[in-house]
């Protein structure tokens, strides 16, 4: 049965749609990397310039609460000891800037003279809050970490020191922005220009978060991430990193340097490439119409090429079965290869033909006997051992065939080996193939056969020779070895080497008889 080959016009029409869609993915896959690329790129400039901004904005932030409350201190110090005055300044303080959650004076100790709004209860109190502390030892600006104040409230701490005219430090003023709640950061940085998952928040320099638009996250400690450490190191810039929580953010960040603070603006990577997929569905679906038409005309050009070679390669098939060659001259050659490919084909058809029908009788047979020669045997065992099929090998050999040359000439002799090879032919299976060895030895090959089953059949054939009358007028008789693949032998000339010996064996023995290989080692013993 023929295998089924695919045929050269499919193979063209295969290999052209393959490059064909390949080459359309890739260029797809290549212009949207290129768009993701650009994307990234210009989201990550806008966030870093966004940032940069946002720092600018928190840095007049700063400058601002610092002119406030310098100007406060310079109008306060001369009436520290003024309680309605001290009280009247934090009020206004409190009511006409909106910088911050509460304001208070404090004298040079830390205590608290005047606070607003009064329901922070700590007028009359000493401060002993870490960012106090800090401003009163330092008696200059100063914007605190955050810390938990006396009120247990999370806060930042900008404080201004009030000095007299005679250059005495008489206490500060000092504005408050409480981190977990409504503060003034939620004016400057809560709403920006994405609503889409992007988001703001600012560090200070220990890398511990004082605005998130999640307030359960203030006051975390985000030092893991990339962007954080270099924001606190001083740095600005951008970059794809990964949140706490796993996602990837494309990330700007600046420092505000009066405060050593960072502010990072991000948006998540997959909103941001979002459009990239809708622009890629836009391109592939207008596209459609224009992908269908080239392969129309590809696959109608592959079809026009490929026909002339199909009809060649069938008409040559046919030609080879009919021994005719007319009908590739019907072929239409109307490019360059197909007509030369036509014209040498007609040339070498014709004479293949005539030398096949000659040589296919004399490559196969034994031309004396009729049956298979040698060299074929020698190709049908290969082909077994190849594919693992097993089999049985009998080698005989006529007893004393020199005598019958001698006494009766070897016209007589050859009918000798003609009746020898009709008999085998009579005891063979179906499957069995017979095969002259050489002179007056002669093969027979069984597939998937046992060695009682090869014996069996050898011992048919010596039995039919030697009650049966001969052509030189008497009967003969044979010798034969038998020899099985796999178990004896695992290659073709180790099968024979086994069979010749079984049937050396079987000489020895006295002649007109079966010897298996394995029995090689019994004779041998009952020889000695």
């Amino acid at each position: 049965m023929k295998s089924k080959q695919i045929k050269l016009k499919h193979l063209i029409m295969g290999v052209v749609l393959a490059a064909f869609f390949l080459t359309s993915i890739g260029s797809i896959w290549s212009g949207y990397r290129m768009n993701v690329d650009s994307i990234k790129e210009n989201t990550l400039e806008t966030n870093r310039v966004y940032a940069q901004k946002l720092a600018t904005t928190a840095s007049s932030y700063l400058e601002e609460a610092f002119q406030i409350l310098g100007y406060s201190a310079n109008q306060i110090e001369s009436k520290m000891n003024d309680e309605n005055a001290l009280k009247y300044e934090t009020e206004r303080l409190k009511m006409q800037n909106n910088m911050f959650n509460s304001v208070l004076i404090t004298n040079a100790e830390g205590l608290v003279l005047s606070v607003s709004p009064p329901s922070v209860e700590v007028k009359g109190e000493v401060l002993t809050s870490v960012g106090a502390r800090e401003a009163l030892a330092k008696r200059e600006p100063l914007v605190s970490k955050p810390y938990e104040g006396i009120t247990g409230r999370l806060l930042i701490f900008i404080s201004y020191p009030i000095f007299s005219e005679k250059d005495e430090y008489l206490g500060m003023v000092a504005g408050t922005i409480y981190l977990k709640e409504r503060n003034v950061f939620n004016a400057l940085l809560g709403e920006h220009f994405y609503h889409d998952g992007s988001y703001v928040y600012v560090v200070d320099s220990d890398g511990r978060v004082i605005y998130h638009q999640d307030p359960s996250r203030v006051n975390d400690v985000a030092m893991d991430n990339k962007v954080v450490q270099a924001v606190v190191s001083g740095k600005s810039g951008a970059q794809l990193v990964v949140n706490t929580r796993g996602v990837e953010m494309l990330a700007g960040y600046s420092t505000v340097p009066l405060a050593d603070w960072g502010v990072v603006a991000q948006r998540p990577l997959e909103v941001a490439l979002d459009p990239s997929f809708d622009r890629v569905q836009d391109v592939v679906i207008k596209s459609i119409p224009l992908m269908l038409i080239s392969i129309f005309i590809v696959l109608w050009a592959a079809a026009r090429i490929a026909n002339p070679l199909q009809q060649l390669a069938t008409l040559t098939e046919e030609s080879m079965e009919k021994k005719n060659v007319e009908g590739l001259k019907s072929v239409r050659g109307w490019y360059f290869e197909v007509h030369y490919l036509k014209s040498a084909l007609i040339r070498s058809l014709t004479f293949l033909q005539g030398q096949v029908s000659y040589f296919k009788d004399q490559s196969t047979t034994d031309p004396l006997t009729g049956v298979t020669n040698r060299r074929t045997m020698d190709a049908m065992l290969a082909e077994w051992l190849e594919n693992k099929v097993p089999h049985a090998l009998i080698l005989l050999d006529l007893d004393h065939f020199k005598n019958v040359n001698d006494t009766y000439g070897h016209a007589v002799g050859d009918r000798v080996l003609q009746f020898l090879a009709q008999n085998m032919k009579a005891v063979a299976r179906d499957g069995d193939v017979c095969c002259r060895y050489g002179g007056e030895e002669f093969v027979l090959l069984l597939p998937n056969t046992t060695a009682e089953e090869a014996a069996q059949v050898a011992e048919q054939l010596r039995d039919i020779l030697a009650h049966t009358e001969s052509p030189c007028g008497r009967s003969v008789t044979l010798s034969a070895g038998v020899a099985v693949y796999p178990q004896m032998a695992d290659t073709a000339e180790k099968l024979i080497e086994a069979a010749d010996g079984a049937l050396y064996l079987a000489k020895q023995a006295g002649r007109n008889q079966v010897m298996v290989a394995e029995q090689e080692n019994k004779i041998k013993n009952l020889l000695k």
